[in-house]
């Protein structure tokens, strides 16, 4: 079994109508590894559907719970039709993972979204999200992902289509951190696949390992590389990674995320947060 490699992909969905778009970019990648996409779909349970805090008879917690119920039947019928459609226009095989075959499984649980992906993502070598829509809508999704899993986050973008070359050309954004150095290590299998990668530096950095050394350290896993060298104009970056990520061709960004604290960078600004908010390519974020 290929050590290198993607065999797992967890894609966690809902009825938001950007189940689509995810397992299209998802997708690209199963082909490249043959790898299983597990396709994650959570619903409440009849306790998350009770008013907090509110005291009501028993016969009407009840018809809650059961109403809560068959509206979950349906919900979950929908949507696994519709992704066992999906999957198969894809090209996915509906079937447990089969080594060297991009398969698909459509998985039930019952639970909170952020709770499925901290669940699932832990034993998946990637997961695809969407990218959140403002301060709310996917934003706790992706903050689950990066932040109780331990695994690599590939935020997709809405696109008309995902690009089938998607993963060949790879930018890294490299100053030296702990969460770049483990973006590189967990992201390995994409960049070891890639055609081209580039290593982007502002050539500003308080840590020790430089974008030379990263480099280096590529070539000796018999990896190619260029380096892409700008200069950082103000403290907050963002924007410059993916004005050069677009200019060097790239098609995915592979960067750590979320240098300062989550809450601050949401606030306040960061390198992340921006990147997040326009990201106009499949960007994977490692914290």
């Amino acid at each position: 079994m290929r050590e290198c490699a993607l065999h797992t992909i967890m894609l966690p969905v809902r009825g938001d109508g950007k189940g689509r778009n995810v397992l299209a970019h998802a997708t690209v990648l199963a082909r490249r590894f043959g790898a299983h996409v597990r396709i994650v779909h959570c619903h409440p349970t009849p306790e998350d559907m009770m008013p907090y805090g509110v005291v009501m008879p028993s016969v009407l917690r009840k018809q809650i719970e059961e109403a809560a119920g068959r509206n979950a039947d349906v919900t979950r019928t929908q949507l696994a039709t519709e992704f066992q459609t999906l999957a198969e226009e894809f090209g996915l095989k509906d079937a447990d993972p089969q080594p060297g075959t991009a398969t698909a499984r459509f998985i039930e649980y019952e639970g909170k979204q952020v709770d499925a992906v901290r669940h699932y993502g832990r034993v998946a070598d990637l997961i695809c999200v969407p990218q959140p829509e403002g301060a709310k809508l996917g934003a706790n999704t992706l903050k689950s992902a990066l932040f109780s899993s331990g695994r690599p986050v590939m935020m997709c973008p809405d696109t008309d289509s995902a690009n089938d070359r998607l993963g060949t050309h790879v930018a890294i954004a490299w100053n030296g951190s702990i969460e770049a150095s483990r973006a590189v290590g967990l992201a390995m299998p994409i960049i070891a696949s890639a055609e081209s990668v580039t290593i982007m530096s502002s050539g500003s950095t308080d840590h020790p390992a430089s974008s030379d050394e990263l480099q280096r350290y590529l070539e000796s896993k018999g990896i190619s590389s260029a380096i892409r060298r700008f200069e950082a104009r103000g403290s907050i970056v963002g924007d410059q990674l993916l004005a050069e990520a677009r200019s060097a061709g790239a098609d995915m960004l592979v960067m750590g995320a979320y240098h300062e604290s989550y809450e601050r960078e949401t606030i306040f600004g960061g390198n992340s947060q921006v990147v997040v908010a326009k990201a106009d390519l499949p960007v994977v974020l490692v914290h």
